[in-house]
């Protein structure tokens, strides 16, 4: 049976801190752990190594994962604007736990990405990655992956808490390091269900692109975008008016065009960049293509709140055992107006499994079988107890199937090998 344990603690010395937490969580496990996640504020960056050296002494493992937070979460409660120092620990019975560290390696036409463990396609696996922000590019690694390795879910965050490079610390095993990734891999009787609320709500009509290039939208519908986008506008009401000012404008792109019809969470949701009324043309925080479905999207703390709790609904069925949340740095109280607003709701929906998770700059997560490097959003990991075993390759097959097909017809080689990116 799979048992975690979670602790948090706001002591502002990292011994402090670790002597309440390690035994609280260790006693909640019930016996030795074989994975520990940690999450620290900037508060106890400098401390990073004796916290990882500290983690495995106590707790007989090195299988470690950890960064530097802008907030910690922990016993559904948000940190924020004080030290914060999370641990979560996980008991997986018959799991292969497979931790790595991901680095980037110079090329003459780019870069590539070292380090990614070998995972044969039979395997039934999940990933958890932390990454930073100023030297892993996310982005174009979850695309090559969803390509390379289709049905892999891939869920975690970008770490923050620091405004420059070489600031931000990341745990792997007892080593420290301040840039790339750190993840592991569970291969296994695990069962890893993503949740990812990305807190919009689609207006207006949903438009295919029937002329751009690049993130650039030249027409919506056979119209120039700007037509389409001032359409929009004069048909929002009263209350849509008030959360597009508040939130500003989204774009959703349809993830899966096989749909009749499309709602929330059919929608990878991505900035808008700006408007040319001369040339009629509006610019996407992502590359588009020609075929593909948009539609505009309003953000709001009442569409967060209840894009959360819509997909919350069904998760106490699932049976949670434990959950990691990596929540927007841009939520919070100062979007919600509340304290723990993710993290209690959360808590609430699992019957307050142990839980850990941070404010990330960034975060990662599955939508319609392909992984995403998100904003705004509440991605969580939800651990439950393993349901019927599916073949990976079903699975890749799957996710196959509903992903739209990658740029051009070359196939890349495996994420690990040192090839562009």
């Amino acid at each position: 049976m799979l048992t975690f344990g979670a602790a948090v603690s706001t002591a502002p010395d990292h011994q402090r801190a670790l002597d309440e937490i390690i035994p609280a969580a260790l006693a909640q496990l019930g016996g030795a752990p074989d994975l520990v996640v940690c999450f620290f504020s900037m508060e106890h960056a400098a401390a990073a190594t004796g916290i990882a050296l500290s983690l495995s002494e106590r707790t007989g493992t090195s299988a470690i994962i950890g960064c530097t937070a802008q907030g910690v979460i922990g016993d559904g409660r948000e940190l924020e604007g004080e030290p914060g120092l999370a641990v979560w620990m996980a008991r997986l019975p018959g799991v292969e736990v497979r931790p790595f560290a991901l680095r980037v390696l110079p090329l003459e036409d780019g870069v590539g990405i070292g380090g990614w463990p070998d995972l044969l396609d039979e395997e039934r696996a999940s990933v958890l990655l932390l990454a930073d922000p100023f030297t892993f590019p996310a982005d174009s690694f979850l695309e090559r992956l969803n390509i390379e390795q289709p049905g892999l879910p891939v869920l975690g965050g970008m770490v923050s808490g620091a405004m420059e490079p070489g600031k931000h610390r990341l745990l792997y095993g007892t080593e420290v390091l301040d840039g790339g990734a750190a993840g592991v891999a569970l291969v296994g009787p695990v069962d890893i269900r993503a949740v990812v609320s990305q807190g919009c709500r689609p207006v207006g009509s949903p438009f295919a692109v029937t002329r751009g290039e690049g993130n650039i939208v030249h027409e919506l519908g056979g119209r120039p975008a700007v037509d389409r986008l001032r359409q929009m506008l004069a048909g929002l009401d009263q209350h849509e008016q008030e959360l597009l000012r508040g939130g500003g404008l989204q774009v959703g792109q349809v993830i899966d065009e096989h749909k009749d019809s499309f709602d929330r969470g059919d929608f990878l949701v991505r900035g808008l960049l700006g408007a040319d009324p001369d040339t009629g043309s509006i610019a996407v925080a992502d590359s588009v293509e020609i075929g593909q479905t948009l539609q505009f999207h309003v953000r709001d703390a009442d569409a967060a709140d209840e894009d959360l709790e819509l997909l919350l609904s069904p998760v106490s069925r699932w049976r949670p055992r434990g959950v990691l949340l990596f929540s927007c740095n841009g939520r919070g109280r100062g979007f919600f107006g509340e304290p723990d607003h993710d993290a209690a709701r959360v808590a609430a929906a699992t019957d307050a499994a142990p839980m850990a998770g941070f404010f990330a700059q960034g975060e990662l997560g599955p939508i319609g079988g392909r992984n995403f490097l998100h904003t705004f959003t509440a991605s969580m990991a939800v651990f439950c107890e393993p349901r019927d075993p599916v073949p990976a390759l079903d699975r890749a097959a799957e996710a196959s199937a509903a992903a739209p097909p990658g740029p051009g017809s070359e196939q890349p080689s495996a994420p690990g090998a040192p090839e562009p990116v």
